[in-house]
């Protein structure tokens, strides 16, 4: 295919969240926030169109809804890309960069991550949270899970802060292939990437800290399975939610012994930092 579909979805802000969720189960792939809802992405014609005739149905008595499909032409977006990156600096410890920039070795800590299709520069609110979070906790010889993984950002920061092991992993191939690229130039080799989900996949033995940027329902979804395999007083670090959410996924929590140290917000996205007690 030479060419990406694109739905533009026009929605009250608090639907955004759970329409991308639903257009994910529908073959849609990359979501892009805008103004009056979002735009999401699949290459050719790879989506279920009767799958989302019905979600609009389902959704459009609660909200305002207005679904826009067009076509793009595919072209180099790294190129694109390129234009407009520029580094970013996280508390002024950590600057990510890509290879088109000159290294600075006055940070304590520089990754140099080039995103293609997948997610995570350090750019997006929750990203930079995760990284923010991340600074501050002890990773020194743990065991790390970086569920959607996406670019290894995540990875790649735990293996800078000392991580002894990173078990990293997302649904898609384009991300492990981005994510592997990413550790090789950043020379982590204790970070293994893999194709699947918690669900799908098995682990050796349970993990210190687990960190998870994906959405709200999601976390709903894995926060039993993310208890079952960290370690007593090990850390679980989350975000891709809003401020808003925090009270849903902390019930969620406490149902499997994780207790809140601490939650942070910015520009309306938050992380949770929560400890397993039992």
């Amino acid at each position: 295919m030479n060419y990406y579909t694109r739905l533009t979805v026009s929605c009250d802000e608090s639907f955004t969240e759970i329409l991308i969720a639903e257009l994910s189960n529908a073959g849609f792939d990359t979501f892009e926030e805008t103004d009056t809802g979002f735009e999401a992405y699949t290459e050719g014609e790879s989506y279920d169109l009767e799958q989302i005739e019905g979600i609009r149905a389902q959704y459009a008595s609660a909200t305002q809804l207005d679904f826009q499909f067009d076509q793009i032409q595919k072209k180099n977006w790294n190129e694109e890309w390129e234009k407009s990156y520029d580094p970013i600096v996280v508390d002024e410890r950590c600057r990510i960069r890509a290879h088109f920039h000159p290294p600075d070795p006055s940070y304590q800590y520089e990754i140099e991550i080039t995103p293609k299709m997948s997610f995570g520069t350090g750019h997006h609110q929750t990203t930079c949270l995760m990284i923010k979070n991340q600074l501050d906790l002890d990773h020194q010889n743990k065991s790390v899970m970086d569920a959607g993984c996406g670019t290894a950002i995540l990875s790649v920061m735990a293996s800078k802060l000392g991580a002894s092991f990173v078990d990293a992993f997302d649904i898609d191939d384009w991300s492990t292939d981005n994510g592997t690229e990413n550790l090789e130039v950043n020379q982590c080799d204790n970070i293994r990437i893999r194709i699947g989900t918690v669900k799908s996949l098995t682990f050796e033995t349970p993990f210190d800290i687990i960190l998870a940027n994906i959405n709200k329902n999601v976390l709903l979804d894995e926060i039993h399975f993310y208890s079952e395999l960290l370690n007593t007083n090990g850390h679980l670090l989350l975000s891709g939610f809003y401020e808003s959410d925090i009270p849903d996924l902390l019930k969620e929590a406490h149902r499997y012994g994780f207790q809140e140290i601490h939650s942070k917000s910015m520009e309306g996205w938050s992380s949770l930092l929560l400890q397993k007690n039992n």
